[in-house]
C-alpha cells in the first residue's frame, strides 16, 4: 500500500511560502508503517487540482491533501475532490453549526464566505476542525481514499495526529511502526561515509540506512519497521552501536542534539564560559555560539582586518601561518572575556589560485593551550562561514571534556 501528498498553493509555486505540511505527513505516515511515494504541488487551479487528484487515485490507495479549503473564491480543494470522484457538493448544516460555534467562542461572527467551509462531496465523512474554521473530510473511493486537510500548519497537524491516522489504522489495519534515529557527524565527507558503511546501505535491509549532506556536517539516518515501536528500537540498536564503533566521535550527536548543545553541555559541566574571535567569518560564528550556547558563551568580537585583532590584544604582525594567528587570535579572546575558553577563526585569500581558494583556519584555546586546524575552503564566502563555524563548534567539543 502506498500513499500520496498533494499540497495546493499557488503561493507554493511562487515560493511565498515554503510546504513544512509534507514534509509533517511523511513523518506521521512512517510511523505508521504506510508508504509514501509521491509528493506533488499544484497552483489554484481547479481543472489542475482534479487531474492531479485523478492521477494520485490511479495510484495510490491513500491520498492527503492540504490547503484550498478556506473559505474564499480561490480555495478550490473541496470542488477538485467532489469533480475527481465524481460527485456533487452537499452543505452540512452539521458543520456549519461547528463553525458558527467556533466564531462564537471567540467572541467573532461568522462571515458569509465562511458558508463555503461547510460544502463537502455527498458521502464524504466529515472531520470537525476544533482548532479552526476549515473542517476536514474524507472521501472513499472503494479501497481507497482522499483525505483532506486545511493548509494551516497547526490545525493540519491536529487533525492528522488526532483524526486521520486513527482513521487509516482503523481501516487499513496499520499495527507496523517505524523508528528513526539520526546520527549527526562532522569530520567526514558524505562519500567517505557512504564507503565506511556501504554494507548497511544495501537495498532490501531493514533497517535501512541513508546519508543527507549539510555544509560541514552530515546525518546519517538509520530506520527501521516493526510490527511496534519497542521492535523496531530492538533493530535499530545493533545497526547504530556498529556504526558508532566504524565511526568513533565523528558522531557528536543523535536526533535532536546539535553541536551548540553538545558545546554548551560541555561547557556547563567543567563551569567555564567561552570568548570567541572572528577574522573572516563575519559574525556567523557569534550568532550561532550566542544562539545555542546561552550561559556559555561571554561574547564575541568580529574583525575586518588583521590589524584589528590589536584591539583584544593579538599582535598578528608577529605571528606567521594561519593556524598560529588563530591560536593567537583564540588565547587572545580568552584573555579578552576573562574567560577559560577561546576560540576563533582565522580567514586567509590563497593569491595566484584558480579558481579562487581560501585558508581558512580555528582554533580553540582551553587555560592557554591551543590547538588548531587549517582547511582550504572553495566556493562562495556565506558557504566557507557556515563550514567553517561548524568546523569550530567541533573542535570546542573535542577539545573540552565530556560531562559524566
Amino acid at each position: 500500500m502506498q500513499a500520496e501528498v498533494l499540497a495546493v498553493g499557488s503561493e507554493l509555486l511562487l515560493g511565498q511560502i515554503v510546504d513544512t505540511n509534507s514534509a509533517v505527513i511523511a513523518r506521521h505516515l512512517a510511523a505508521i508503517g504506510l508508504d509514501l511515494y509521491y509528493k506533488t504541488t499544484v497552483g489554484d487551479n481547479l481543472s489542475r487540482v482534479a487531474a492531479a487528484l485523478r492521477q494520485a487515485l490511479g495510484r495510490s490507495q491513500v491520498v492527503l491533501t492540504t490547503g484550498g479549503i478556506g473559505p474564499t473564491a480561490d480555495d478550490i480543494t473541496r470542488e477538485a475532490v467532489a469533480a475527481a470522484t465524481d460527485r456533487e457538493l452537499v452543505f452540512s448544516d452539521h458543520l456549519m453549526a461547528q463553525i458558527e460555534a467556533f466564531f462564537a467562542a471567540r467572541g467573532g461572527q461568522v462571515s458569509p464566505s465562511n458558508r463555503r467551509q461547510a460544502f463537502i462531496p455527498a458521502g464524504a465523512i466529515a472531520v470537525e476542525n476544533p482548532v479552526g474554521t476549515a473542517p476536514a473530510f474524507i472521501v472513499e473511493v472503494g479501497d481507497r481514499c482522499v483525505i483532506t486537510l486545511p493548509g494551516v500548519p497547526r490545525e493540519m497537524e491536529y487533525l492528522l495526529v488526532n483524526r486521520v491516522i486513527p482513521y487509516l489504522r482503523g481501516r487499513y489495519g496499520f499495527k507496523g511502526e517505524i523508528r528513526l534515529r539520526v546520527l549527526k557527524i562532522v569530520g567526514l565527507g558524505e562519500s567517505r561515509v557512504g564507503e565506511l558503511i556501504a554494507d548497511f546501505m544495501e537495498k532490501g535491509r531493514n533497517p535501512t540506512v541513508g546519508t543527507l549532506a549539510h555544509l560541514g556536517q552530515v546525518d546519517l539516518r538509520i530506520a527501521a519497521k516493526g510490527a511496534d515501536a519497542a521492535e523496531a528500537e530492538a533493530l535499530i540498536a545493533p545497526v547504530e552501536a556498529e556504526i558508532r564503533r566504524r565511526l568513533g566521535d565523528l558522531i557528536f550527536g543523535a536526533d535532536a542534539d546539535t553541536l551548540e548543545s553538545q558545546v554548551s553541555a560541555r561547557l556547563n559541566a567543567l563551569g567555564a564560559r567561552l570568548g570567541l574571535a572572528e577574522l573572516g567569518s563575519g559574525g556567523v560564528v557569534g550568532e550561532r555560539f550566542a544562539a545555542g550556547v546561552a550561559g556559555g558563551f561571554a561574547g564575541g568580537v568580529i574583525l575586518a582586518e588583521p590589524s584589528g585583532a590589536a584591539r583584544i590584544g593579538a599582535d598578528l604582525g608577529a605571528v606567521l601561518g594561519a593556524e598560529d594567528r588563530a591560536r593567537a587570535l583564540a588565547r587572545a579572546a580568552a584573555l579578552w572575556a576573562g574567560v577559560r575558553v577561546g576560540a576563533a577563526t582565522y580567514f586567509e585569500d590563497v593569491p595566484t589560485v584558480a579558481p579562487p581558494v581560501t585558508l581558512v583556519a580555528i582554533a580553540v584555546s582551553v587555560d592557554g593551550q591551543a590547538d588548531a586546524r587549517a582547511y582550504r575552503f572553495g566556493g562562495d564566502l556565506p558557504s566557507m562561514r557556515i563550514r567553517a563555524a561548524t568546523f569550530l563548534l567541533d573542535l570546542v567539543r573535542r577539545s573540552l571534556p565530556a560531562p559524566r
